[in-house]
């Protein structure tokens, strides 16, 4: 009756893994891609950026290792050379996401679809008829509309800049602006990161996030907090950037890291009747479906937690649902999440400010220390984690961290939390000495406790 049982439109993590699974568990399955398999994790996010973290972080290596009695005489950094590198590692990995998918039995369709109706897909000037439809396009960036926008670039291009700017703003501060400030920084930029807010990585720990900005800070990143620039103009000396204070500064480029948006615009969900909300995401039950029976979605275009490992598990859960005798639900609670900033942060549960709201009283402790690479390599930087913890259970309900491997840590951490471990497990747990992970079972004492608002 149909061409296919499953076709999936987007093929990044989630789209990837529901095609997988869902072709292992006997379904026919398509999947359309316009933009290289893999998707915005993969092709140009978190893979490629977490390559530029490790070129950065070198500077400050080579640093350290003085201390230790390294003799590393000149060094420099060839932007041309890294980026040709990090482009052949992602060619690499394009290509291991096509034999999946081939070997998995998936047919691909390397070019755009979009929705014809509750049951069609239109994939260029081909239609195609699918039991199911399974909507996993994620989320584009979003760039203001001001005057010389077209000037400015977003994360998308950023992994493909001819030259490394020698002056660049950067304006946004959630994960993509820190993180991108950090980079550059690291390779020698210099580095000023503008926020209309007061503080970086809204949503995270205050605490960590005033440690951030210092740190940031003190390696010689500059912040223009409460402000937004208001027209970027093209010199012949690079641009020339108007912020909403007045002032005006020139740059080399301009990199906007002001959120992402649902990549629904264009896609034909209207066609079927597909409800939107109000921001372009696509409201989903428990089980990724939306209000038309035949269509489903997972990852960043829809309105639930945007991190592509929630993406994978998304996906997975759908095909198992819809492809198989059980019945799976994806859960989003007590979701781990890094931000690879220098230093970086990582954390699972709840905040502080979180924890107020759903307590009657909380126990918060804490230990901030150097970590043992710093001593001898003379760093001032320092670390700090910390564990919330519900005095009436003694469950720890949340963990938090930021200096050096902190996404390392956390990631084992996060199975303690998400399975409910109390304090006093927390405690018996035999230290890892020396290292900076056993601090989250050596912290005996609270430093204060939270009352509920």
């Amino acid at each position: 009756m149909y061409d296919y049982d499953l076709f999936v439109i987007g093929a990044g993590s989630g789209g990837v893994r529901a095609s997988r699974i869902a072709s292992s568990l006997g379904a026919k399955v398509a999947v359309a891609e316009e933009y290289r398999v893999g998707g915005t994790c993969v092709i140009r996010g978190c893979v490629p950026k977490k390559l530029m973290v490790y070129a950065s972080h070198f500077a400050e290596d080579f640093h350290l290792a003085e201390g230790f009695g390294w003799n590393l005489g000149e060094r420099s950094f060839n932007w041309q050379a890294f980026i040709a590198k990090k482009a052949a590692e992602i060619d690499r990995l394009n290509g291991l996401y096509l034999q999946t998918l081939g070997n998995a039995g998936v047919e691909v369709f390397e070019e755009r679809a979009t929705v014809h109706d509750q049951h069609t897909v239109k994939v260029g000037d081909k239609i195609i008829s699918a039991k199911k439809i399974l909507v996993a396009v994620g989320g584009t960036p979003y760039l203001p509309s001001l005057p010389g926008i077209e000037h400015a670039i977003s994360s998308n291009e950023v992994f493909h800049l001819k030259d490394q700017p020698k002056r660049l703003l950067v304006v946004g501060a959630g994960y993509i602006g820190v993180e991108f400030a950090g980079v550059f920084n690291g390779l020698g930029s210099n580095v000023t990161l503008a926020y209309r807010g007061d503080k970086v990585l809204r949503g995270f720990d205050e605490e960590l996030r005033d440690r951030l900005t210092h740190e940031m800070t003190q390696k010689g990143i500059k912040f223009l907090f409460e402000n937004n620039p208001t027209k970027i103009e093209k010199t012949d000396t690079g641009l020339l950037v108007h912020f909403d204070n007045a002032e005006q500064q020139e740059f080399d480029q301009v990199l906007f890291s002001t959120g992402r948006s649902p990549n629904t615009n264009g896609l034909g969900l209207e066609n079927a009747g597909v409800e939107l909300n109000n921001d372009g995401s696509i409201p989903v039950d428990d089980y990724s479906q939306t209000n038309v029976e035949s269509i489903f979605a997972v990852g960043d275009v829809t309105d639930r937690v945007p991190l592509t490992p929630v993406a994978i598990k998304e996906g997975h859960a759908f095909a198992l649902t819809e492809f198989s005798s059980q019945k799976v639900s994806p859960q989003h609670d007590n979701v781990a999440s890094a931000v690879f900033s220098q230093p970086p942060i990582a954390s699972v549960g709840l905040t502080e400010d979180e924890a107020k709201e759903h307590y009657d009283e909380v126990a918060v402790y804490k230990s901030d220390f150097k970590p043992m690479k710093h001593t001898l390599g003379g760093s001032e930087e320092r670390a700090l984690t910390k564990l919330l913890v519900d005095v009436k259970t003694d469950k720890v309900i949340g963990a938090h961290m930021i200096g050096l491997d902190a996404a390392e840590i956390i990631q084992g951490v996060a199975i303690a939390v998400k399975n409910g471990l109390t304090k006093a497990q927390f405690d018996a747990t035999v230290a890892i000495h020396p290292s900076s992970a056993e601090e989250f079972v050596l912290m005996p004492t609270p430093k204060y406790v939270l009352t509920k608002d």
